[in-house]
């Protein structure tokens, strides 16, 4: 008698008793044991060989007893009148953040969340109430807002690789206005689909996108300058609104419009066999004309917002990604890891300590402007290669130059890594990856020109 002791246990576990119970005695197989409670066969042969070591204390949980981590006595209402005083309007983890950062309390994140939520001073995202986003009319002129938007998905299936469509949607009757395909969402790329689309039918009055890089600009010290990105600047010069969308329920006629393409236009091009981006711009404006006869609303006006390209707006020139730099004295200046040197001239010479322009048009070409006018240089790069023809040619100084060879190896010899991405030329936007063991010409140092010195030397 002195060995029974009282066991104190939950139905739950008392259910577990007796469904291992019956395992152990032959009357239930395991796997419909697992079933039962949920837990996996290997779990049910453990409980199984603990009821038949440890007896029925055996299924107790091996939790009870232990202390949970739990706050300290008064804490939480230290931390609640601190919240309740000066961080009533804080969300959660910022509350949590200045309790540790200004009053030395450390409590985790979820923990404050869930006092502030105790305390009504915090609303869980779930309780909140749905926001309503009502219709908006549409406008009442073609041309009059264009809605843009770019879809990556794998339009060619397993033809060929995904890329993006460029979808320009006009808001009054939902025609589509143009289509373009393109490895992705770059400035180069809707240089290239914008500068089409007014070829094609002229300046819209607004162009309306969401908040992507290209359309929006968060850095008030951007270098495009005055906080605006490159295709905004090109926008402006345009005389086009560019208006940011703050959802994406607000350019549902776009969005609706990638959804209904990711369906039709992808099935229409398997039936065609097109597998490639060139061929389904080719035959993309078949398929528009089809899309708007078959979904396009009628006219609520005739008048066709567009207008024509002024003289004065040179397409070339607008359409192209420009950066200010410095002129130093020596007549110079950098851009992506090269040195421009200017011509020199009286008219150079005036813009020493001065800001101009560099220009990089689409295909790659580089322009410097000042006052409008393009700049004669020459191009000085500071990552030249020596090879081994100049080794050879000077016997002299073949050993300092093999040196060089040496340490230039170790050099982090990429360009194009300031440069816009060029997926409007046929090819990913991908930047290039530094190879191991490469760092910034730079950070190049004299150990590294000991150690080209001690590798010649054992060669």
């Amino acid at each position: 008698m002195g060995n029974l002791r009282t066991i104190t246990m939950t139905m739950r576990e008392l259910d577990r008793l007796k469904t291992i119970q019956a395992v152990v005695d032959g009357n239930l197989r395991a796997v419909t044991a697992a079933g039962r409670l949920q837990l996996t066969r290997r779990q049910v042969d453990r409980l199984v060989e603990r009821l038949r070591v440890e007896g029925v204390a055996g299924l107790k949980s091996r939790k009870c007893g232990q202390r949970h981590h739990q706050l300290s006595p008064g804490l939480a209402n230290q931390a609640l009148a601190i919240i309740r005083d000066r961080y009533a309007d804080f969300g959660p983890t910022l509350a949590c953040e200045k309790l540790l950062e200004r009053h030395g309390i450390v409590l985790g994140k979820e923990t404050v969340r869930r006092l502030m939520s105790e305390a009504g001073l915090w609303i869980p995202r779930a309780l909140r109430s749905p926001k309503i986003y009502q219709p908006r009319n549409r406008r009442y002129c073609v041309g009059e807002l264009v809605q843009i938007d770019g879809s990556d998905h794998r339009w060619f299936e397993d033809r060929g690789s995904a890329c993006t469509l460029l979808v320009y949607i006009d808001d009054a009757t939902s025609r589509l206005m143009y289509l373009h395909f393109t490895y992705s969402e770059s400035t180069f790329s809707y240089y290239e689909a914008t500068r089409r689309y007014i070829e094609l039918h002229g300046k819209p009055q607004t162009f309306y996108s969401d908040k992507a890089s290209v359309f929006r600009c968060n850095q008030k010290s951007a270098t495009g300058g005055d906080s605006h990105t490159q295709f905004g600047r090109a926008m402006y010069e345009l005389n086009i609104e560019s208006i940011c969308a703050n959802s994406s329920q607000a350019k549902g006629r776009v969005e609706r419009a990638n959804l209904t393409l990711q369906d039709r236009l992808v099935k229409e091009m398997r039936l065609e066999g097109i597998s490639d981006m060139a061929a389904a711009n080719a035959w993309a404006p078949s398929f528009m004309a089809d899309f708007n006869n078959r979904f396009a609303k009628p006219l609520r006006n005739d008048f066709n917002a567009h207008r024509p390209l002024r003289v004065d707006e040179d397409l070339d020139l607008i359409f192209t990604v420009r950066e200010k730099r410095k002129v130093s004295h020596a007549l110079t200046l950098r851009y992506d890891l090269a040195i421009y040197m200017l011509t020199d001239g009286k008219a150079t010479r005036k813009l020493v300590g001065s800001y101009i322009d560099v220009y990089e048009y689409p295909d790659g070409k580089i322009e410097i402007r000042a006052d409008g006018a393009a700049l004669p240089y020459t191009l000085y790069d500071r990552l030249g290669e020596i090879d081994q023809g100049e080794i050879v040619e000077n016997k002299r100084l073949g050993h300092v130059l093999q040196i060089a060879q040496l340490v230039q190896a170790q050099r982090d010899s990429r360009h194009g890594l300031s440069a816009p991405a060029r997926t409007n030329q046929g090819r990913p936007s991908v930047k290039p990856k530094a190879a191991p063991g490469t760092k910034p010409q730079r950070a190049l140092n004299a150990q590294d020109v000991e150690a080209a010195i001690r590798k010649l030397a054992l060669a």
